[in-house]
């Protein structure tokens, strides 16, 4: 049980500290976390020291802010990102992008390493 705790607690650790707390979300700004979390956290985070971050920090500056352009991007992907339109619905999408539209661009920007 110790050893699993072990392992676990940097995903509770980062999913505790996500900038956009679950109480202050509506009800698709939630279902839009629990899709980030599930299917994008894993490229657009860095869940644990010493990890790789493979995309981005998102927020509601991502796409220049633009509702429209990230819902595009989550859609259709680009030359370093699959599309996920044929893996969520286009309210999923939605959902998604009001999520990040809660998310402060300093809480997605990790602070830069100690030198």
């Amino acid at each position: 049980m110790r050893h699993a705790w072990l392992n676990a607690w940097p995903i509770a650790l980062a999913l505790a500290t996500t900038p956009a707390f679950a109480q202050e979300l509506d009800a698709t700004q939630r279902q839009g976390q629990h899709l980030f979390n599930q299917s994008c956290r894993v490229c657009h985070a860095k869940p644990q020291l010493n990890s790789v971050q493979f995309g981005p920090a998102l927020s509601k500056s991502s796409a220049s802010g633009n509702p429209k352009a990230m819902h595009d991007v989550i859609a259709n992907g680009t030359p370093r990102m699959p599309g996920f339109k044929h893996h969520f619905k286009p309210e999923q999408i939605d959902a998604i992008v009001a999520y990040l539209q809660t998310v402060s661009p300093s809480a997605a920007t990790p602070p830069a390493p100690a030198r």
